[in-house]
């Protein structure tokens, strides 16, 4: 009843949109399946290029050959200390941040100034070499606080929850005010529990970045037992190219189920397991909290 009240013009904008829609969905979804049907296919299936959408020579060496030994158990340990330790710690300095900072003028006077100064770092950073040499001096090379305190507070997320409380009603605040609530008191009890599309988002921005970290990993750990999750997998691809290199047939030997391709595949899907189960409780807020903390500059 519906679509026959509905001009030309407008069903072929919804059918266009539909199209669009499907045609993302599938350019998103065929190459996860690929990279799924690989992790799970034959090593020489993959060489000869049979893969397509299911697995052929179905098998889970890759995933065997990832998660053996107790390398694997020890990485993901680490992982999980740094998402427990990073995030609340990324949390906390954003909404501590974001806070002032949405302030006006006239209540914040030298707002402009720290906000230039946040996007200053945002846009321009001390560089690799020296960081490194900051965090050796601080002695704090193979420890969880070199992955964790380097990006402790994440100025883009600062920026959208800043924008977020911007966006709250001034009467709000104003009110609570003439009740006798101090800033703390405003900001725990009135501005964040408005604000929860905008912190679920950047909790979910700040867990995907703990998580996905590889290359911190690498540079402040000097053994393989402090190394995160995403780090440790990096290595297996490095170790078993280098072993079939290297002419060691033993190592071949071990390695002919497994190549460099489905073992990368396997690694991709073991590292977004965490977003598989923790996307659908937040996909509500997600959409929200992104598109109204970006309506501001």
């Amino acid at each position: 009843m519906l679509a026959k009240n509905l001009s030309t013009s407008r069903k072929l904008f919804i059918i266009c949109n539909a199209i669009i829609i499907i045609a993302i969905t599938l350019a998103c979804l065929i190459p996860l399946l690929n990279l799924f049907a690989r992790s799970l296919s034959g090593s020489q299936a993959i060489l000869e290029n049979r893969v397509k959408l299911w697995p052929v020579d179905f098998n889970m060496e890759a995933y065997r050959f990832v998660m053996k030994n107790s390398e694997f158990w020890t990485a993901v340990s680490v992982t999980l200390k740094r998402v427990a330790l990073g995030v609340p710690i990324n949390m906390l300095l954003t909404v501590l941040a974001a806070y002032p900072l949405s302030k006006s003028d006239h209540v914040f006077r030298k707002r402009k100034y720290y906000s230039a100064y946040f996007i200053f770092l945002m846009v321009f950073n001390g560089g690799l070499i020296p960081t490194y040499i900051l965090i050796s001096q601080l002695g704090l090379i193979d420890s969880i606080w070199s992955l964790v305190l380097p990006g402790a507070v994440p100025i883009f997320n600062v920026i959208l929850v800043m924008n977020f409380f911007r966006g709250l009603p001034e009467e709000l605040e104003e009110s609570a005010m003439l009740d006798g609530a101090s800033q703390w008191t405003i900001l725990w009890r009135i501005y964040l529990p408005l604000s929860k599309p905008s912190i679920a988002t950047v909790t979910l921005f700040s867990l995907i970045g703990h998580w996905n970290a590889w290359f911190d990993g690498l540079i402040y750990s000097n053994f393989t037992s402090h190394y995160p999750l995403q780090s440790y997998l990096q290595t297996l691809v490095v170790d078993i190219q280098s072993a079939i290199l290297s002419g060691d047939l033993q190592a071949i030997v071990s390695t002919m189920n497994v190549n460099d391709i489905n073992l990368k595949a396997a690694q991709i899907f073991i590292s977004i397991i965490p977003l598989f189960v923790i996307y659908p409780f937040m996909q509500k807020y997600f959409t929200e909290g992104l598109t109204i903390g970006s309506v501001k500059g």
